[in-house]
């Protein structure tokens, strides 16, 4: 900060005035920082439900693949490395319905989620 000035209101308030682009700097850091306290915040969470025994743990290429983009049925697919007919096979589907599933057009029965977290080693939660 290097153009600051410090004027006093009439209740003898100090007020600081800076330019624009500082400010918005100023507030821009702030964001960030909140940011990251919720990032830290909901980490915090997490190990502490992973430590109670409250949710299950995807395997890191699961997990690094629904980074970039793909929902949990296509990664742990790709995982175990079989086509979405060799899967919809095992599990009693047609291609284009698991291709749906994949997708989110279509979300499941319980039954056919059941049977897909079955057969792909994956927890159903």
């Amino acid at each position: 900060m290097t153009d600051l000035q410090i004027i006093r209101s009439p209740s003898g308030d100090e007020l600081v005035v800076i330019p624009r682009a500082e400010y918005d700097a100023l507030v821009a850091a702030a964001n960030a920082e909140a940011e990251d306290a919720d990032d830290i915040a909901i980490y915090d969470a997490r190990k502490a439900d992973l430590a109670a025994g409250r949710d299950a743990v995807l395997p890191a290429e699961i997990s690094a693949s629904m980074l970039r983009g793909d929902n949990l049925l296509r990664a742990a697919r790709r995982r175990r490395g079989i086509s979405q007919s060799e899967l919809a096979e095992q599990a009693g589907l047609s291609q284009g319905y698991l291709s749906d599933l994949e997708s989110g057009r279509r979300t499941g029965t319980a039954e056919t989620l059941q049977a897909l977290s079955r057969i792909l080693g994956v927890p159903l939660a």
